[in-house]
């Protein structure tokens, strides 16, 4: 059982998802992971020395969990997991009180939920604005270089009849813009991470622009089928590796920063366990989550697997 990058989004950016969403979804993740199973919206506090990993309801939180889980085991921690939990409120307010002891989160994504007016210059700006934020038994740990985050990305088509590759930037497409459909959300027409930064930042000025979904199945078809040469597709979406898509680099971070990053009870995990989760971090890049959320999101591989096989891969189990 899988889900798609667009659950992903939706639960990540948006983090009142209703109750009825997390009701409907519950059954179909019941198999999402084999990973120890309990009831995530309990909220008994883990006893002893036991680790207590969560996730939200998504496929990419689910293998990120299983990551952790199985990097703290590898070092004799004794874990246990609450996959599937939710909403940015359900699980924040399970760490705080302990019920939670390490989360996979998104940087920026986690300061825009707890400062929605704060800027967002630098992963390490982010990172401190953050942990200012945070509830006092709280802290973020290092963040991975991986990022899943809106992007402007061009089919196959494209990219070869301009030249683009995974070396080309945002800046690469002022000259063909006018030459080229952009798809995304009706939102991104009008939004500053949307079609209104890339003109004020890169210059960017499209043929034109045609309304679709948040880096769903609407826009991922529209860029495989040419109806569109670009649009907003968030990066570590399987359907880049399946249909070649191209994805631009952003160097002016028109997007702002999503590093997957541990949050974490401080109290709940020793200092190998956070060095270890450390480690997780400097080896995960977005190339790599990309590859590991294909196996289990297009290949259906069992997540906890793909989970233990990359860290033996890197040397972390």
């Amino acid at each position: 059982m899988t889900l798609t990058a667009t659950s992903s989004r939706s639960l990540r950016n948006h983090p009142g998802a209703a109750a009825v969403a997390l009701a409907a979804t519950a059954v179909l993740l019941a198999g999402c992971s084999s990973s120890d199973k309990s009831d995530p919206l309990a909220g008994d506090k883990p006893s002893g020395d036991t680790v207590v990993v969560g996730s939200n309801n998504f496929a990419e939180s689910i293998l990120l969990a299983d990551i952790y889980g199985e990097a703290l085991k590898a070092k004799g921690i004794k874990v246990t997991y609450k996959p599937n939990i939710g909403s940015r409120e359900t699980t924040y307010g399970l760490l705080r009180n302990g019920s939670v002891t390490v989360l996979p989160e998104y940087n920026g994504s986690l300061l825009a939920y707890l400062d929605p007016k704060a800027g967002q210059k630098s992963a390490d700006a982010v990172n401190a604005a953050v942990k200012s934020k945070l509830d006092a038994k709280l802290t973020l740990l290092e963040s991975s270089p991986a990022e899943d985050k809106d992007s402007v990305s061009v089919n196959a088509e494209t990219a070869k009849k301009y030249d683009l590759t995974a070396e080309s930037t945002l800046e690469d497409l002022k000259d063909i813009a006018p030459d080229l459909v952009i798809g995304g959300s009706p939102e991104f027409q009008t939004r500053q991470q949307g079609l209104k930064g890339l003109e004020s930042e890169y210059g960017l000025e499209f043929k034109s622009f045609k309304a679709l979904d948040a880096g769903g199945p609407l826009t991922q078809a529209a860029l495989t089928k040419n109806t569109v040469q670009a649009a907003d597709i968030f990066t570590t979406d399987p359907t880049i590796t399946k249909e070649g898509f191209v994805v631009l680099k952003d160097p002016k971070n028109l997007f702002g920063f999503a590093n997957v990053t541990p949050l974490v009870y401080k109290s709940g995990l020793s200092q190998e366990g956070v060095d270890a989760l450390n480690a997780v971090s400097a080896k995960l890049d977005t190339k790599t989550l990309l590859d590991l959320d294909t196996q289990v999101q297009l290949e259906n591989k069992d997540p906890l697997d793909v989970a233990k096989a990359w860290l033996k891969s890197a040397g972390l189990n």
